[in-house]
């Protein structure tokens, strides 16, 4: 009988196939799960700067104004729109939604009031205190009428706690 030349044939197996689109399916996976994640940490990101700013406006409003504070939501709203919407700026949550000053607690007797704030959502609120710095993510009574903290809520984890 005549040996028949076998000639190898070209080609990927099902199984290399498979296994490759398994692995790519990984990947995607990987990355559609990692993705919201790291939007939900540059949108605290941008929060904290603006929380920063907000602070570092505070006390140039301070150096103008013989260093008093706003004492009401009003006089924050109008701080707001002098000192951080100056020449078009915008001071606005990363989900669009205007910051909203929520409350003005006077801290004293060693003691802040707090809100509650949701554990799982961003409600958009800038908490106000005064007479207070911040110890952590929790605000504390400290004496002198021109200390003020704030609080926000972090869309990730935590609460964002300054003061000036």
């Amino acid at each position: 009988m005549a040996k028949k030349d076998i000639k190898a044939k070209k080609g990927f197996t099902i199984i290399e196939v498979v296994l490759v689109l398994a692995i790519a399916g990984l990947i995607f996976l990987m990355v559609f799960v990692a993705l919201p994640a790291l939007q939900r940490s540059q949108r605290d990101t941008q929060r904290r700067n603006d929380m920063t700013r907000f602070l570092s406006q505070l006390e140039q409003y301070q150096a103008n104004n013989n260093g008093a504070v706003p004492t009401d939501k009003n006089g924050f709203e109008n701080f707001i729109s002098a000192y951080l919407r100056v020449g078009g700026e915008s001071f606005v949550d990363p989900n669009g939604k205007n910051y909203i000053i929520e409350s003005f607690n006077k801290c004293g007797s060693g003691s802040c009031t707090q809100m509650s704030v949701a554990a799982d959502t961003n409600d958009g609120k800038i908490r106000v205190y005064s007479n207070a710095t911040c110890n952590g993510e929790t605000p504390t009574y400290t004496s002198g009428d021109r200390k003020i903290a704030i609080t926000y809520k972090l869309e990730g984890a935590g609460i964002f706690c300054g003061h000036n």
